[in-house]
């Protein structure tokens, strides 16, 4: 028991002295940042840092974005009951928990089969039927519909034009460009089948999806 409470008291502190403090003001997103349980999606040996401003490792090289990047990605979507949402790199399954709270539907595409099964066993876990999971490249991807918001939790170099012609007019895609270690997380709004506004929301450094690293730069 002591040990439940412990977690339920590193959440709180987490949402009210990390996440809030960094401009997450949405009270949907702090209710369900606040709920569901962030220490069942970090791998075992790391659930005592489930709750630090920290980003978790997992395989492959790959993290777990910190608690304040996944509030403001969350906030920003401004995600609907009836929102239909890609999630691409799905990771440790956590964003997409938290995800089909807001969504009616949540679909992701993980690169790793390891890590797409995991997540999938965790979300099973926590009881979440609304999210699906498919293993699969994102620059290879070809989806059968367009979406109301597309979360990207991995960096890419340069925006693929492709996935902007994933989402709905209104549709929203948050994502990380640029090169590390300063990095632009941005909003990217379909207005129309033919414009799109953006907007920079902040500055971060995160790890890039496999395959959208910069290309090498030789010197002489």
């Amino acid at each position: 028991m002591a040990g439940s409470l412990n977690f339920e008291r590193a959440r709180f502190n987490m949402v009210e002295q990390q996440v809030r403090p960094w401009d997450v003001l949405d009270a949907r997103v702090l209710d369900v940042m606040g709920e569901v349980k962030r220490e069942d999606f970090v791998p075992p040996r790391f659930r005592k840092l489930a709750f630090t401003d920290l980003s978790i490792p997992l395989d492959h090289d790959e993290t777990m974005l910190k608690p304040v990047v996944e509030g403001r990605l969350l906030q920003a979507l401004d995600i609907g009951s009836d929102d239909e949402v890609l999630q691409i790199g799905i990771g440790s399954g956590f964003v997409a928990a938290c995800l089909s709270r807001l969504a009616r539907q949540v679909q992701g595409i993980e690169i790793h089969v390891d890590l797409a099964e995991r997540a999938r066993s965790r979300l099973n876990a926590a009881g979440i039927r609304n999210a699906s999971i498919v293993v699969g490249d994102a620059f290879a991807h070809r989806p059968a519909q367009s979406y109301d918001a597309i979360a990207v939790t991995g960096a890419v170099h340069r925006v693929p034009e492709g996935w902007l012609g994933w989402l709905k007019p209104g549709g929203r895609m948050f994502i990380v460009s640029g090169d590390s270690p300063a990095m632009d997380a941005q909003l990217m709004t379909r207005q129309s089948s033919d414009a799109l506004q953006h907007r920079s929301l902040f500055e971060t450094d995160i790890r890039y999806l496999r395959g959208a690293e910069p290309l090498p730069t030789f010197t002489i």
